[in-house]
């Protein structure tokens, strides 16, 4: 379905960004990975890539809590991959703490990476994707930014500024092909997401599935995680022709819960 697409995806080397990367190959699509990780694993992701998919992946591993070099990660996938059809903008950190402890040096990372990169990543996409008449924006918000939980006022702040952003470039972008549309994930059993299950399991003395299912139970009608596959499906969806006239929207994928 998207033979011949070049498509960038930010922390891409593990986890949702991985899915999302390996569901747009599926598609034919050529990627560039981004993030963090063993150089070797990071290779043996990007190869196997391109042997099951018959695809080219590169992989660029910008600090991109550096405005300047997020820029120049997008220009230079455009370049390497000959246009620039998606950026996906996955990457994104937590930390939890009240907001009269919170580290300021957190605040400011937790900003840089989960908002900064996204609006630094759009800002260097836009002009490749508007001289061809066609792109696609895809940001990985998260239920956080749609509502809000104690504790975590960088990760909620971070979030619901990406939604606004994807808002705003919805509406600068109409008309020029280009879309921007924003996922909002609710619980996938990430690594992230397991030191919560791992914290919440110390503090009731729980084992690990005890208290993965009482996270859910807390937030999650559907009591099931969200897996990156679906996510990427979701992503890959929102790049298709059915969904050219969807854009400043959000997507809830996330069981129930911000239904409630």
């Amino acid at each position: 379905m998207l033979k011949g697409k070049a498509v960038v995806v930010t922390g891409s080397t593990s986890g949702i960004g991985l899915a999302i990367a390996r569901g747009f190959a599926a598609q034919g699509a050529d990627v560039m990975l981004n993030g963090l990780g063993d150089p070797d694993e990071i290779e043996a992701v990007r190869s196997g890539i391109e042997r099951d998919h018959g695809v080219r992946a590169f992989f660029d591993g910008a600090d991109l809590t550096r405005g300047e070099a997020v820029r120049a990660m997008v220009d230079g996938a455009a370049k390497t991959l000959g246009r620039l059809d998606v950026l996906v903008n996955n990457a994104g950190i937590q930390h939890t703490a009240p907001i009269d402890e919170f580290p300021s040096d957190k605040w400011d990372r937790i900003i840089a990476l989960n908002l900064s990169a996204v609006f630094h990543g759009t800002a260097a996409a836009l002009p490749h994707m508007k001289r061809q008449g066609w792109g696609r924006i895809v940001n990985i918000a998260s239920a956080h930014g749609l509502v809000a939980s104690p504790y975590k006022s960088a990760y909620v702040a971070a979030k619901h500024g990406v939604v606004g952003f994807t808002k705003a470039t919805a509406l600068e972008a109409a008309g020029t092909g280009v879309t921007a549309n924003a996922i909002c994930p609710g619980w996938v059993r990430t690594a992230l997401v397991e030191t919560q299950i791992t914290a919440l399991a110390a503090s009731k003395g729980l084992d690990q599935e005890a208290a993965a299912r009482e996270l859910l139970a807390e937030k999650q009608p559907s009591l099931e995680f969200v897996t990156p596959e679906q996510l990427a499906a979701t992503a890959v969806f929102l790049a298709s022709d059915a969904a050219a006239q969807i854009t400043g929207t959000t997507l809830a994928v996330d069981g129930g819960w911000t239904a409630r």
